[in-house]
């Protein structure tokens, strides 16, 4: 679903547009895909189009500030029609506000002005594909092979399609990439999208994350050992790099990694040679590296945690993934994929289709946790629904996060009460689905700890210590987001290292942050 590739098929195209400058403009950009456009310069004319020739349009490109009827207008009166051509908007700099507005109307994907051509030709080559209903649920993890393309990355927004051009410059050789992103972004991904794009692309894909290893095990695990190399060494083990051999090895949280390891990781990246523990001679291999990591890797430099000269041997090509939040174009695109998918593997094997306002909500919310927590809430909500369509309903998580947006008649339709009972077991934090790949939880609602303010006069009629203060706001950090040690930190504004070293000084156990440790 990713649209950076040529349109195989030519689309009858409606364009809604009240600006001639900008309506000549996306008419050169559609017809140079192959396409056929047909222009209305205001809202009223398009209805009438809609209305007479309703069946030969395939997408509805439609502005959303126009005189007389306005975006939101238009779609509208298309779904008193009951037409279901798929709706494109254009929107300015004005808020995610106004797209969730149209979304809720009904408009299948957005673009904010101004916008390239190969953005629009992305959003009608997707939305051509739920037009002929040819949306499949393509995703690298539902592959038993490990095969996965670049076709199979969700890139509607220009950041992804970045993202996507850059890797597959890097497929065309053996440069060594870097992956930076945050936690859930889909490095792995495009990690495998850049060796199935190569000409290692039916050789070894050998993921080994970094961060996840003990220390004392990192070594061997990587380049391997010899039977009797150390206590418990038993029997012989080639290591993931001998495993890798002729193909990529994908290094996870290469930021984790100890110092004395970073030096053999030199060794391996310069000369293609590794050591076996407790071997006498070295071993040739040839691998192609991708590393990835959610740290700032100068700032481990500077800090003394990383070896510059490796961190110069792996940063070559950098390329930086960003955040879900910093891309929400990709986001109702990703909702349909998942829902598709995971209602495909439950045992009825029905389509499930999303609403309109659940995609509106789905794409208001800033999704810290990014596509590995969406994935999660729409299995959930997928395993936990009663229909064929997931509603607003589905996501009581999410809505109570956003309490500026208005779901509650929403919530107060469901009638059943066993999917009453799914939902305040999941408004309580009490309904835990294990995470598909270890991503955080989202965090509790707002309105979970009722008794959420921090005094700031003592019972004397003082003004408390700082660190008093600081103690019971770590703490009610601590309970708010359940554990959540990255989550406390980052809303906490401080690193995860200052955050342990505060509770070891206020003597706070993180499972119990109510008591004192002991």
């Amino acid at each position: 679903m990713t649209g950076h590739n040529e349109l195989k098929g030519a689309g009858q195209i409606l364009l809604v547009e009240d600006d001639p400058v900008q309506r000549r403009l996306l008419k050169n950009a559609v017809e140079r895909h192959g396409h056929v456009v047909h222009q209305a310069e205001n809202g009223r004319i398009g209805l009438e189009m809609v209305k007479r020739d309703g069946g030969l349009f395939n997408v509805i490109i439609l502005d959303l500030m126009m005189p007389e009827m306005t975006g939101l207008e238009f779609l509208e009166a298309l779904n008193e029609l009951g037409t279901h051509i798929p709706v494109v908007v254009q929107t300015g700099q004005g808020g995610i506000e106004t797209v969730v507005q149209a979304m809720r109307a009904g408009a299948f994907d957005f673009v904010v002005k101004p916008v390239s051509p190969e953005r629009i030709a992305n959003c009608i080559a997707n939305a051509m594909k739920l037009d002929q209903r040819e949306v499949k649920a393509r995703s690298g993890r539902r592959s038993r092979s490990g095969a996965v393309g670049f076709d199979d990355i969700v890139s509607a927004s220009p950041a992804m399609i970045r993202v996507i051009d850059l890797a597959q410059r890097a497929a065309q050789s053996n440069i060594p990439v870097v992956l930076e992103g945050e936690s859930g972004v889909g490095k792995e991904l495009v990690a495998r999208a850049i060796q199935s794009g190569g000409d290692r692309s039916n050789k070894p894909f050998v993921t080994v994350n970094c961060g996840a290893i003990p220390h004392n095990l990192v070594e061997s695990i990587l380049f391997g050992h010899e039977k009797g190399a150390f206590t418990g060494a038993t029997e012989r083990h080639i290591g993931k790099f001998m495993e890798a051999d002729g193909g990529t090895i994908f290094l996870d949280e290469i930021g984790d990694l100890p110092l004395e390891v970073q030096v053999k990781l030199l060794r391996a990246v310069q000369q293609g040679e590794i050591e076996t523990v407790g071997a006498r001679t070295a071993h040739k291999v040839n691998v192609r590296l991708i590393s990835a990591t959610n740290k700032d890797l100068i700032e481990e430099v500077k800090n003394g945690h990383f070896r510059e000269d490796l961190y110069y041997r792996l940063n070559v090509f950098p390329i930086t993934i960003p955040a879900l939040r910093k891309r929400k174009e990709d986001i109702p695109h990703l909702v349909r994929v998942f829902a598709d998918r995971f209602s495909s593997e439950q045992k009825n094997g029905q389509r499930m289709t999303v609403s309109p306002g659940a995609l509106a909500l789905l794409t208001a919310y800033d999704w810290p946790g990014n596509i590995r927590q969406l994935e999660n809430a729409i299995f959930r909500a997928v395993v936990l629904a009663e229909g064929h369509e997931l509603t607003e309903a589905d996501f009581p998580q999410i809505a109570a996060q956003l309490p500026q947006y208005d779901v509650v008649d929403h919530l107060a339709l469901v009638a059943d009460n066993s999917h009453r009972e799914h939902e305040a077991e999941f408004a309580a934090g009490e309904y835990h689905v294990p995470p598909l790949y270890g991503g955080e939880s989202p965090p509790a609602r707002h309105n979970e700890v009722p008794e959420n303010a921090i005094a700031s006069v003592s019972a004397a009629g003082d003004v408390r210590k700082l660190a008093d203060v600081e103690e019971e706001l770590i703490r009610f950090a601590l309970k708010f987001y359940r554990g959540q040690m990255s989550q406390v930190a980052r809303k906490l504004g401080i690193g995860r290292s200052t955050l342990y070293r505060k509770l070891k000084d206020y003597g706070i156990d993180p499972d119990n942050p109510q008591k004192d440790a002991a």
